[in-house]
């Protein structure tokens, strides 16, 4: 667009121009972290990105971008860290009381041992591992009747879910999500979980189905938590649809080339992804948060800018 109008600019000039918002929107930035931290409920997920200069490493080398979601209103947080250690989840969740959602990542066990924190399994993860074992099968047994274990365990999660449909098409509020769990899903786990441990007994565990039966058994406890409390989710999904935004511009701009550049990727993502799931058309956000973060002095000030706190009609007549 710049060339049409004769304009030569740099790659490194508009890259600073992006580095320059990100620093004037941290204080914007550190308020959606405090959000997330004032509970109930926190999904965390991650993926890699690369980053070229970074002092002591290898452009080579893997980094990660963490996402944070929560707070009474959805709050998204994308946080650029060096690794995938826990110790990024870990900082960012500090003292933290509340009910943290995850995967099976071993990076993950230290919420385990945090005070006043639940720990809720993915099982969405769960479903992977038993699909995993139906698709191993090959397309000749797809024609036959369905009798294998792996199907089995699909059939009870397909109720589960069947359950969480249920309660989203009659708009049940989490009071009545919880009492329509304890009534139909909390009996269907229990039946589950005795058939897990049957089928643990007499299947060989190095296959991919034993491997779903071990998964299964090792979250189990993580895994019925969702049960205690309606207004949390079976499965992380909405951390892991975040990521998607992400990976899929990872596949156009490649790699950031220095670690400020990645903070900066994420503090606007994590802007335009908050805007985006408080229904909030990203372009008029970020035209409307442009022309009035200048003159912003206060904490209310920033706060009114917050993407969970601007009203849509107003951004969009505004911008």
């Amino acid at each position: 667009m710049f060339e049409r109008l004769g304009i030569e600019l740099k790659r490194q000039t508009m890259a600073s121009w992006i580095i320059k918002v990100a620093e004037k929107c941290s204080m914007m930035v550190d308020m959606m972290c405090a959000e997330i931290r004032s509970g109930p409920y926190v999904q965390i997920d991650e993926t890699p990105v690369q980053v070229l200069e970074e002092p002591g490493r290898e452009a080579t080398t893997k980094s990660y971008m963490w996402v944070f979601r929560g707070g009474d209103k959805p709050v998204l947080m994308y946080q650029y860290h060096p690794t995938r250690s826990g110790d990024a989840a870990e900082a960012f969740l500090g003292d933290y009381a509340g009910y943290v959602h995850t995967d099976g990542y071993v990076g993950y066990e230290f919420v385990d041992d945090m005070p006043d924190v639940k720990h809720l399994g993915c099982w969405a993860h769960v479903r992977r591992k038993f699909m995993d074992a139906v698709k191993a099968r090959g397309k000749s047994s797809k024609k036959k009747k369905k009798t294998g274990h792996a199907d089995a365990a699909l059939d009870f999660i397909t109720k589960l879910y069947a359950i969480e449909h249920s309660a989203k098409d009659r708009n049940l509020e989490p009071d009545q999500v919880y009492a329509l769990r304890q009534k139909k899903a909390a009996p269907l786990l229990t039946d589950f979980r005795e058939w897990l441990d049957e089928t643990a007994l007499k299947t060989p565990p190095g296959g991919l189905l034993g491997s779903a039966v071990s998964y299964t058994l090792n979250q189990w406890d993580r895994l019925k938590v969702y049960l205690d409390d309606g207004r949390l989710q079976p499965d992380n999904n909405l951390a892991e649809n975040a990521i998607r935004p992400f990976v899929v511009g990872r596949k156009n701009w490649l790699f950031s080339a220095t670690h400020a550049g990645a903070h900066a990727s994420a503090a606007l993502y994590s802007l335009i992804e908050t805007a985006k799931a408080n229904g909030l058309e990203p372009y008029w956000y970020l035209r409307y948060l442009f022309d009035r973060l200048p003159s912003a002095r206060t904490e209310a000030d920033y706060k009114a800018l917050l993407p969970q706190y601007v009203d849509k009609k107003q951004a969009g007549r505004a911008a």
